[in-house]
């Protein structure tokens, strides 16, 4: 019989299964329970693995009386109370290389689906109107993107807009001189980027600092005609002062993959002419999909087994 049992509360690749039977301990494999439901099963578990899904809250781990760590397949922490796991002296992990190439090519690619309207002459065409005229768009090449937050995601977004020709400046208080010269990106206060920018890339946490940091004020200081990209988190805009910048044309065109409230069946952004909108998609890839639940399975078996903390929060 297993020593230890982990729970995976969200859907992930078998392999994370796999490699928790070959460590010896028993996954328990059972996705997209009620918080009622989580909470009974997570009674008798030692560890929890989750993506964005899951809502860990303080009532949850107040009933889990056996959880010694948990696991987020995925960078983000925001939808676990590691406050409340730190009172109980539960560690909180994440996994934040294993989506970093998918989530960073998702915002290429909705760049791209922004300066050439790609979604709205898709479906266009795809209703037989050929309407050639109405979906002229602009060229990458030659154009300054602002990448707010060039950590693990921003720096690879930084490198590919470079192979496009791009002039890419970035806004990031942790990064230095010296490793901005080795990427080619040039440094600038977050109001520089904001006047300077065609595009706009976020790639931040969410915190504090950050959250409804895209406003009416903010916007206001942006170049008119801007188009911006969202693949961190989607309440670091206040949605409202967003739209009305897209509807008035200070915002050219906005691309969103994240949303304040998750999941957004419903949201103030949809039928927006000039909005993509994508359903928090960027780490859904195959390969970014395997790589966070290898990660998830070896970190919580390592925990379990040896005491060893990789990518701890907490």
């Amino acid at each position: 019989m297993s020593k230890f049992k982990v729970f995976i509360a969200d859907k992930t690749d078998k392999i994370c299964q796999e490699i928790l039977k070959s460590r010896g301990i028993e996954p328990i494999y059972k996705p997209g329970l009620s918080p009622e439901e989580l909470k009974k099963e997570l009674q008798d578990v030692d560890g929890l693995i989750v993506r964005s899904a899951t809502k860990v809250t303080a009532d949850i781990i107040e009933n889990a009386k056996k959880l010694k760590a948990v696991v987020r397949a995925g960078s983000g922490v925001d939808t676990i109370d590691v406050k409340a796991c730190t009172a109980k002296n539960i560690v909180v992990m994440n996994t934040p290389y294993g989506n970093i190439v998918s989530t960073a090519e998702h915002a290429i690619a909705l760049m791209f689906a922004l300066a050439r309207k790609i979604p709205q002459a898709n479906t266009s065409t795809h209703a037989g109107k050929w309407e050639k005229n109405k979906f002229e768009g602009v060229e990458l090449t030659g154009k300054t993107l602002g990448i707010v937050g060039c950590g693990n995601v921003g720096s690879i977004v930084a490198d590919r807009a470079k192979g496009l020709k791009m002039n890419v400046i970035v806004y990031d208080p942790a990064l230095n001189q010296e490793k901005a010269n080795a990427m080619g990106v040039k440094i600038v206060t977050l109001d520089e980027l904001y006047a300077q920018s065609d595009f706009i890339t976020f790639h931040v946490t969410l915190n504090d600092k950050t959250k409804g940091m895209v406003n009416k004020e903010t916007i206001s200081k942006m170049k008119k005609g801007v188009m911006i990209i969202n693949c961190s988190r989607g309440a670091i805009f206040v949605e409202e002062d967003v739209k009305e910048a897209v509807l008035n044309g200070h915002i050219a065109g906005l691309a969103v993959d994240v949303y304040a409230k998750e999941p957004a069946t419903e949201h103030i952004f949809f039928g927006v002419e000039n909005i993509i909108a994508t359903p928090h998609i960027a780490a859904s890839t195959k390969d970014a999909q395997i790589a966070v639940a290898r990660q998830a399975a070896e970190q919580i078996a390592d925990y379990l087994l040896t005491g060893k903390k990789t990518h701890s929060v907490n």
